[in-house]
């Protein structure tokens, strides 16, 4: 066999490879074994919803912050122990993090219909999928057949990326797990739902650096309005304010805007500007809200498949907070 014919043959099982991965997760994986999963997800995010309209963000967030430790696998959801702190736990999620009582019903619920059937990790991709959509976002397909993880470490959270990254460490952070620059900008526009701590933000306020005591990249009428609502000195971590101040209940292009103007609430939101390249993707998507719906609606998709347990691997849980005995 000459060279050519070698390098074809290998370059052939390595597209093989990749097909049978991508091929791993499957639209419509439970039509045959769990016919009403995703509806009976799509219901218990419906009333979660109407409770609370903020549930939505944080079921957003919860799959992001799943999928950036060990891959979408679940475990985000698991509880901690006498002898293991979880990823739930961490500054990064705690007490930020919400929407586990709507998992736990969804789980409740399937178990009840299809026993053992649908894993942890799915309903977390499909509730972030349905809150999108219920936001006022586009819907998108979620290729299923996750598996669920057995670990759960608060100390691998440090490759969620905080809210103090700029451009270059953002796209850093987001190109390790395979998403692209063009991705994130995309995906930060989550932010345009929900809302955030204080302590998450206050830097930019009272401590910007050593010469400045306010962040000069973020509006003063806004930087103004925020002093009143989270005020210099306090710890309360139960002070909040909404990402996106127009629209926090509304998936829409107002993050962007708000870019546009100064008053991205985060340093790895006004960040965007900083950059040529991201500053332009930041323009269009404010100009053009449709393309931005549809590309976030792809990119939430691809996320979805970071690092994925499929076939035997892991388990599905029967409880989404402990793993199985």
């Amino acid at each position: 066999m000459s060279v050519r014919m070698l390098i074809n043959a290998l370059i052939f099982l390595v597209l093989c490879e990749c097909m049978m991965l991508e091929a791993q997760l499957q639209v419509g994986f439970y039509d045959n074994s769990c016919s009403m999963a995703e509806f009976i997800v799509r219901q218990e995010v419906t009333n979660a919803f109407l409770r609370n309209k903020g549930v939505a963000a944080g079921l957003v967030r919860m799959h992001f912050h799943d999928c950036f430790v060990r891959g979408c696998d679940g475990s985000v959801l698991i509880d901690s122990t006498a002898t293991n702190s979880a990823e739930k736990d961490s500054p990064a999620n705690n007490p930020s993090l919400r929407g586990f009582k709507v998992i736990d019903s969804a789980k409740a619920r399937l178990e009840s219909v299809c026993e053992g059937v649908v894993s942890c990790a799915d309903i977390v991709a499909f509730a972030a999928r349905d809150s999108v959509v219920i936001t006022g976002g586009l819907g998108y397909e979620v290729p299923a057949g996750r598996r669920d993880g057995r670990i759960s470490l608060a100390s691998e959270t440090r490759s969620l990326p905080p809210p103090t990254l700029d451009v270059d460490q953002l796209t850093q952070n987001f190109r390790s797990m395979g998403l692209t620059q063009e991705e994130m900008v995309t995906l930060s526009g989550a932010h345009t739902i929900g809302r955030s701590h204080c302590l998450a933000f206050r830097n930019r306020l009272y401590s910007f650096n050593s010469t400045r005591s306010q962040d000069p990249s973020l509006d003063p009428s806004y930087a103004a309005q925020l002093k009143q609502q989270c005020p210099e000195g306090s710890t309360d971590a139960s002070l909040v304010v909404p990402m996106n101040p127009v629209s926090p209940g509304t998936t829409d292009e107002y993050y962007y805007t708000d870019i546009l103007a100064n008053r991205g609430l985060f340093t790895s939101d006004q960040t965007l500007l900083t950059d040529p390249t991201t500053a332009i993707q930041v323009l269009q998507n404010a100009r053009f809200p449709f393309l931005w719906k549809s590309k976030f609606a792809s990119a939430m998709a691809k996320m979805g498949q970071i690092g994925v347990l499929t076939g035997t691997a892991g388990e599905i849980r029967a409880n989404c907070r402990v793993i199985n005995s």
